[in-house]
């Protein structure tokens, strides 16, 4: 067997597991909101910048507008956003946040928190600053994942 083929030693899977894991343990905060964790995401870049091209959410979120699209209309029928065409260009769509979705975001602020307090970190001020270390370095990863595709060999 091909030892570069073995679970155990691919670089990727134990991202794809802990991301698995914290979506799962997100579960019950959004199950109460009513959303997804994508949804969670786009509502979270609106929470800091309420209007924003369908472009600009996905180059923060690392979507494919091909992705987001789709995922922008549920959150419009659900109410959450509205979708216009930009004053300034009719072919890019602009999303603000609704009442509802500026609403939601009193509710959602205890999400991180209650994450930490079900983890059992929430007085753990140690491995909470571990987390942000470890945080700091998968950013630093993204990056260069992002940029991969733009480097000449």
């Amino acid at each position: 067997m091909y030892q570069q083929l073995k679970l155990e030693n691919q670089i990727c899977f134990p991202f794809y597991a802990v991301s698995r894991l914290i979506i799962r343990a997100y579960q019950k905060d959004l199950d109460a909101l009513g959303i997804t964790y994508p949804q969670y995401l786009v509502m979270m870049v609106l929470w800091e910048k309420e209007y924003l091209s369908v472009i600009e959410i996905g180059e923060k979120l690392v979507l494919n507008t091909n992705t987001i699209t789709p995922l922008l209309k549920r959150m419009e029928q659900q109410g959450l956003i509205t979708r216009s065409p930009s004053s300034e260009d009719q072919r890019k769509m602009m999303i603000a946040l609704s009442e509802k979705g500026k609403a939601m975001q009193k509710e959602a602020a205890q999400i991180p928190y209650n994450l930490l307090k079900r983890l059992h970190l929430d007085k753990d001020e140690e491995k909470i600053e571990e987390l942000k270390r470890l945080k700091s370095q998968i950013n630093e990863l993204i990056e260069l994942l992002k940029t991969e595709g733009q480097v000449q060999p």
